[in-house]
């Protein structure tokens, strides 16, 4: 059953975008919407396939006369972030996205994430393969796997197989905006075991809860100052140890490396005579968050509830070693590009926090457009985590993507963008991790550029897509492949 925004225009893509929010794409999840994505092809009659990174590529032959043009490869990737707000009961692996249009031209979904990052991109792509009546060269289309999680798909994209001599990444979120070059990326993990010690029976439990926070895109949203769950509550957590008594049963915090995390709790033990100064300072502590973070957060929860008291904690020497590696670790801007000051270069986010059951688990998503910036902020990472005890591993790292201003692909977007909205496009270099710099380095001799529709707060269950930038984006997508340049 087609939804509301099936009947939005451009329908070619929001009747394609409405059929994928009804088929489940976590990452990871991802066996449905490869089917889905096959069995489209095959009814409107593309070739298509899923390639050894799990990736489905199909292609499309070239209208009559245009068989000299340059093949343009499109690419996005079709898992979505699975976040949801708090009340939610969504089962992402199950239940489709229910969607809503807003009083303001937005869609949304209901109390989750939408999927338009980048499901708009692949419903993009599914409209030019359907198209009947656009004048195109050679089409190819790769929609990636599991690139929210660590690009897996274009790390394991196979060499050889693609004809593309054009990509256009459709996984930019700002309308009239040309991204030529993004960050890189790397996971970090600081892991480490320990042996629970037996809680002081006569001790009460408290969990302690703070939500209501924005969260965000750790890539796009990294500069603007919003807070992180876990930084939070760990300045609670360590003058609750030193003026309560406290001691630290469990943690858990945040739930995907590129999202700043929304949500934290804790279960603390404390002797019951001092249980109303855990809440005081409680109270006492979301004042201060309040006031750090005006005009930022305005939704801002921090509360404790009573729970049963755990059998076992942390022992106090591993509780303090972990509290000052998340109070050290660092979160946020580390600093901006130099060349382009309103673009962040290096960064990291203090994305996962899990302590529990004998088990401490911390993630980290750094980012940067400078390879030696990138190996800067993981041996500051590697050396916070180090003098805590702990184990430190990385992985799924992935170099940053070069500008190229002079690309041939850029100025031919720039110029149809002029002239079909009457003003310049912004072109520019973006913090966000793109697939580009992997698909280049195997592809080099492709000429890239990423564009897409205005997105807005990804990876948190307040995303958006405005309407209006759908219409002007197919627009200059048709365009750009009947003035695709002759090979």
């Amino acid at each position: 059953m087609m939804s509301e925004i099936a009947n939005l225009q451009p329908t070619c893509i929001w009747r394609n975008f409405d059929a994928l929010t009804k088929v489940p794409r976590p990452s990871g999840h991802l066996e449905k919407v490869q089917q889905f994505l096959l069995d489209f092809a095959r009814q409107i009659g593309v070739e298509a396939y899923v390639d050894k990174g799990n990736n489905v590529v199909m292609r499309k032959p070239a209208t009559a006369g245009m068989e000299n043009r340059k093949t343009v490869l499109m690419q996005a990737h079709m898992d979505m972030v699975p976040q949801k707000s708090p009340e939610s009961k969504h089962n992402f692996e199950t239940d489709p996205i229910e969607t809503y249009v807003d009083e303001e031209g937005w869609v949304r979904a209901k109390g989750t994430t939408l999927g338009a990052d980048d499901g708009m991109g692949v419903a993009a792509i599914m409209a030019v393969m359907e198209a009947t009546d656009l004048q195109h060269g050679p089409i190819e289309a790769l929609i990636t796997a599991d690139e929210e999680t660590g690009m897996y798909g274009a790390n394991d994209l196979p060499t050889g197989e693609l004809n593309g001599d054009i990509l256009l990444n459709l996984d930019s979120e700002t309308w009239g905006k040309f991204v030529i070059g993004s960050a890189g990326g790397i996971n970090i993990t600081a892991t480490l075991d320990y042996k629970e010690v037996e809680t002081d029976p006569e001790d009460a439990a408290l969990r302690v809860i703070l939500k209501g926070l924005r969260g965000g895109h750790s890539g796009l949203e990294i500069h603007e100052g919003r807070a992180n769950a876990n930084k939070l509550m760990v300045r609670f957590v360590r003058e609750a140890v030193e003026t309560c008594e406290a001691r630290l049963a469990s943690w858990s915090g945040g739930n995907m490396r590129n999202a700043i995390p929304f949500k934290a709790e804790v279960v603390l033990t404390v002797p019951k005579e001092n249980v109303e100064a855990v809440k005081a300072l409680v109270n006492d502590w979301q004042a201060d968050f309040e006031d750090e973070y005006k005009n930022i957060e305005e939704g801002i929860e921090f509360f404790t509830e009573t729970v049963e008291t755990p059998k076992q904690e942390v022992p106090v020497e591993i509780q303090d070693n972990l509290i000052d590696a998340i109070y050290a670790c660092h979160d946020g801007v580390v600093r901006m590009i130099p060349s382009y000051p309103d673009v962040v270069e290096t960064s990291s986010n203090l994305a996962i926090i899990n302590i529990k059951d004998g088990k401490a688990v911390l993630q980290v998503l750094a980012r940067s457009s400078r390879e030696d910036m990138k190996d800067y902020i993981t041996k500051t990472l590697e050396s916070c985590f180090n003098m805590a005890g702990m184990k430190v591993e990385t992985s799924a790292s992935y170099g940053g993507w070069d500008p190229n201003p002079d690309s041939e692909i850029l100025h031919l977007l720039k110029k149809i963008y002029k002239e079909q909205n009457g003003e310049e496009a912004i072109v520019q270099v973006d913090h966000a991790g793109l697939e580009c710099s992997i698909i280049l380095g195997k592809y080099p001799n492709m000429d890239v550029v990423s564009l897409g529709p205005t997105i807005r707060s990804p990876h948190t269950a307040g995303e958006r897509c405005q309407i209006s930038s759908i219409e002007p984006f197919w627009k200059l997508l048709k365009q750009v492949l009947i003035e695709a340049p002759e090979k």
